[in-house]
């Protein structure tokens, strides 16, 4: 498996309108995407997600997503949902994750190509609350980012996906 590192943009206005124009948000108050290269590339997008995040959230997910951020995700199983978030929509080559809380919205859309695979981070600021509590939390998303698009790249080219259930 060849991997290279992951190669980030931050800021709505920085983002090709085709990756902007995957989001569901009317307005987008912060935008992240990091692309990945990699020659892992053979399993469908919807697979690339759940290996991402897993059909659930794990605990750490659990305590950033709903705990700080107040997201309200589903708590079952379920083939429209990949840990917690709605399936909003997807196609061959992108998936979009949906999420919201009271104080704000988001949307992760999993995207990928021939050589690559990449995740946006969207989020649209509802309430005052958001504007303090995503800041912070941004920094640690964006260090932790690019190991996920690693650790998933690692875990396709392993085949660690059995039956729909992502071994994480």
């Amino acid at each position: 498996m060849s991997v290279g590192a992951a190669v980030s943009t931050l800021g709505v206005e920085r983002l090709p309108e085709s990756v902007r124009a995957l989001s569901s948000l009317g307005r987008i108050d912060y935008a992240d995407h990091f692309v990945l290269p990699t020659d892992t590339t053979a399993a469908t997008v919807e697979r690339w997600a759940r290996v991402m995040f897993g059909d659930t959230p794990n605990a750490a997910e659990l305590f950033l997503w709903r705990g700080l951020m107040g997201m309200r995700l589903s708590r079952s199983v379920s083939a429209d949902t990949v840990a917690g978030w709605q399936i909003g929509e997807q196609s061959g080559e992108w998936i979009r994750l949906e999420a919201g809380s009271w104080f704000l919205a988001a949307n992760l859309v999993v995207q990928t190509t021939g050589d690559s695979v990449a995740l946006g981070t969207f989020l649209r600021y509802d309430r005052w609350l958001a504007h303090l509590v995503w800041p912070p939390l941004s920094v640690l998303h964006r260090r932790l980012v690019p190991g996920v698009l690693r650790k998933a790249a690692a875990r396709v080219a392993a085949g660690r996906v059995r039956n729909g259930v992502t071994n994480r």
